[in-house]
């Protein structure tokens, strides 16, 4: 089969992965799965694993398929699957877990002792095949297109799990600040709308972005880059801040502005990443501001997300490549000239 591999770590997003020809996996485990690929988001964090960020955090092995956001249908089952079956729907959770050390118990996929992530550990989704476990499958709706829905593996969970939480500190008349409006920001921002009843105010620097962010239920829409926001934020709430800040960038100028527009005991949760925190003990005691990191979701909440994407309270804008155009979709993203999410279609 065809894969699009990283064979070495560079900062040149022009040709950062090849197309080549390797074989296709079959189930080696009992609860092992095959799906074939139809359609595979890429992410700000395929950007990332090029560049070699990752490797203080997680083994990597290169070369490597890459590829997390997967969805498609299941071709091989291992004997004790009884989940799905060959010809099912899927869209596949980032992460393949054991189910038995005390993480997965508790339901933190994402803490798994023994987990393997497909496009980050192990080969991933930017190929015609994809082995995973039964433990990372959802079935999909009948009318759920299984490339449309692809991205959501990681950019729609991660969205939604920092929604929820959010969603879970927010009353009638609280306001909620959405900071970027792109390929994140953009779900995270409809989860919002469609979860809780506070004020959405967003921020982007993009015209486009603001003007989708008020098409998909921000009340307020502000540009950074021509209005002082903390003054804007104070003028919309007569005073009292931001309770809850979800920051899908997490640049420095992002998370720094947390401390000026947050109300006392408000969360700036940090979804993107690339920058730093940087603020004095004092201001987080002070305002009992607290930054609270996002790490994809659980496999509960991918269900609920497909949940709200079937009923039609989230809808992704896409755009769709060939696996022989990901090299340019690599670059592309890495200039900012992709608007919502790019899927490969191997």
């Amino acid at each position: 089969m065809l894969a699009a591999r990283l064979h070495e770590y560079t900062e040149d997003m022009s040709e950062p992965l090849s197309i080549d020809e390797v074989d296709r996996p079959s189930v080696d485990v009992s609860d092992g799965i095959v799906v074939e690929v139809e359609g595979a988001g890429w992410c700000q964090t395929d950007n990332h694993i090029i560049e070699g960020m990752w490797t203080d955090y997680v083994e990597q092995t290169l070369p490597m398929t890459l590829g997390h956001e997967n969805a498609g249908t299941v071709v091989e089952v291992g004997e004790e699957v009884n989940t799905v079956e060959e010809g099912d729907r899927v869209i596949c959770h980032p992460v393949a877990t054991c189910g038995t050390c005390r993480a997965c118990r508790l339901g933190n996929d994402m803490y798994c002792e023994d987990l393997s992530f497909p496009g980050l550990t192990t080969d991933g989704g930017f190929a015609e095949y994809l082995l995973t476990n039964e433990r990372a499958v959802i079935p999909l709706p009948g009318d759920v297109d299984t490339a449309d829905i692809a991205p959501h593996a990681d950019a729609g969970i991660t969205a939604y799990h920092a929604v929820k939480k959010a969603a879970d500190e927010l009353n009638p008349g609280d306001t909620a600040v959405v900071v970027g409006v792109g390929g994140l920001g953009h779900i995270g921002l409809q989860c919002l709308d469609a979860m809780s009843a506070a004020d959405i105010v967003a921020l982007d620097v993009k015209e486009a972005a603001r003007d989708l962010a008020s098409e998909l239920g921000a009340r307020h829409v502000l540009d950074p880059t021509a209005e002082d926001i903390p003054s804007a934020v104070d003028d919309l709430t007569d005073g009292s801040g931001a309770q809850q800040i979800i920051d899908f960038v997490g640049a420095d100028e992002t998370t720094s502005m947390g401390p000026d527009i947050a109300a006392p005991g408000a969360d700036h949760h940090v979804v993107g990443y690339g920058g730093h925190v940087h603020e004095p003990s004092q201001t987080l005691v002070d305002g009992e501001l607290s930054y609270r990191g996002t790490l994809v979701g659980r496999y509960t909440e991918l269900q609920e997300l497909v949940a709200l994407v079937d009923r039609g309270d989230v809808e992704l804008r896409t755009s769709q490549y060939d696996l022989s155009d990901i090299n340019s979709v690599a670059e592309r993203l890495e200039h900012g000239e992709i608007e919502g999410r790019a899927v490969i279609i191997p």
